[in-house]
């Protein structure tokens, strides 16, 4: 039958690529799922009270964007892992939950078309989508990215981040965020720039407050662009 077969598939691609944790790269024993026992426990989550950004009416993040969990996302953006999606969807998903963060819509900050080209992905797209599977809530695109500006990464200080930004995206759908809360995503946040940048262009386009969950932060609190 189709189930015995697709069982049988599972178990003939756990046996050829065995599940590693998504962090440290340690082949998964049995009980565990997406992460190793002591990379769930160890790795420092993102505290829940987050310092306010401009637009944003709340923002959560899974971890601090250091050590394993920067590697790892590196890993994903840059060395094509984008199986790792739907383990940062999944646990996404929980922290959502448990937080209680409500809204209607699920989008995220897109790249640009010249990077997807380059990179054969939207990386956030793809955790958007692992995350209303998980959740299921069907990813709209709402933004786009109109202008193909240089690397936050390569920028310092909050201000340079933001000017930077200014300008580089437009929302497509305003009729889809009409007076609706939106859950923005992100991969890292790191000043905040983008994120409010995106939200900004929403909530002017019409939505009635935007939210933004990211898989990692930067540690720096005091330097986030307030």
């Amino acid at each position: 039958s189709g189930k015995s077969m697709k069982r049988f598939l599972m178990q003939l691609s756990r046996l050829l690529f065995p599940p590693k944790c998504v962090l440290c790269g340690k082949l998964l024993r049995n009980a565990e799922n997406d992460l190793c026992h002591p990379c769930r426990t160890d790795t420092t989550h993102y505290p829940s009270k987050n310092p306010k950004l401009p637009y944003l009416a709340k923002w959560i993040a899974l971890w601090y964007y250091e050590g394993s969990v920067r590697k790892s996302l590196l890993l994903y953006k840059f060395r094509g892992r984008r199986h790792y999606a739907k383990t940062y969807g999944r646990l996404l998903a929980m922290k959502l939950l448990s937080e209680e963060t409500g809204f209607d819509v699920l989008t995220w900050v897109p790249i640009s078309t010249m990077r997807k080209w380059k990179r054969g992905y939207d990386q956030v797209a793809l955790i958007a989508h692992a995350l209303g599977d998980e959740l299921g809530i069907a990813p709209v695109s709402t933004l786009k990215k109109v202008r193909n500006n240089r690397p936050q990464s390569r920028l310092k200080g909050a201000p340079q981040r933001r000017a930077n930004v200014m300008g580089a995206y437009r929302c497509v759908h305003p009729e889809a965020i009409a007076g609706k809360r939106v859950l923005l995503l992100d991969d890292i946040i790191t000043t905040g720039a983008t994120a409010g940048e995106c939200a900004r262009v929403l909530l002017t386009a019409g939505a009635a407050e935007v939210v933004c969950a990211a898989v990692a932060a930067a540690s720096h609190h005091s330097k986030i662009s307030r």
